[in-house]
């Protein structure tokens, strides 16, 4: 009888994601680091003289952002990777988030859009292609999939910000902003 390893073809042990999420800077400095841990917070030095600092360029966004999709549209991963990236440079984050998480982020976001738009003008019922029988359209399963992972990427971009922000953040991010985007879309059509 084979005996049972942790390791064997990627299962058993830690989840990426798994486990209790890291406190937000600004809560572990209102309770006074009760971990004892140095802090790291991101704070301009006071400079003896003023110092011109250099804003940082957003990193141009790959060209399959903004691919001519089949039906002649243009795919509008571009603009909520501008939209994001200007919003993370405005909290000064923009250096803690890869460009490939973001890139990742909008092109969810983009496609989960896209899905939503195909659903409503084809509806919500298709055609099996055996039976003939009425069945969920595909693009509403597929657009499920795209919407979960275009909010763990969120999460993940949203718990950077929390974790180096001395103040707690209340305000609009463009993660909130995505359904104003899907009915702007529909408004085009």
């Amino acid at each position: 009888m084979p005996t049972k390893s942790n390791n064997i073809g990627g299962r058993g042990g830690a989840r990426a994601g798994a486990g209790r999420k890291k406190k937000a800077l600004a809560d572990k400095v209102a309770t006074g680091n009760p971990g004892g841990r140095p802090l790291v917070v991101l704070d301009i030095p006071d400079m003896p003289e003023p110092v011109e600092l250099e804003g940082a360029d957003m990193p141009e966004p790959r060209e399959f952002l903004s691919a001519q999709q089949r039906d002649g549209s243009e795919l509008e991963a571009k603009e909520i990777y501008t939209e994001t990236w200007n919003w993370l440079k405005r909290l000064g984050m923009h250096t803690k988030i890869s460009k490939q998480l973001l890139e990742r982020y909008a092109m969810c976001s983009a496609r989960w859009i896209q899905c939503e738009e195909l659903t409503s003008r084809m509806g919500m019922l298709s055609k099996h292609p055996t039976s003939g029988k009425p069945i969920t359209s595909p693009f509403i399963n597929i657009g499920i999939n795209y919407m979960n992972q275009a909010n763990r990427l969120w999460n993940e971009i949203f718990q950077i910000v929390k974790e180096n922000c001395v103040t707690g953040y209340e305000g609009d991010t463009p993660s909130d902003d995505l359904m104003e985007r899907l009915l702007r879309a529909r408004e085009r059509k």
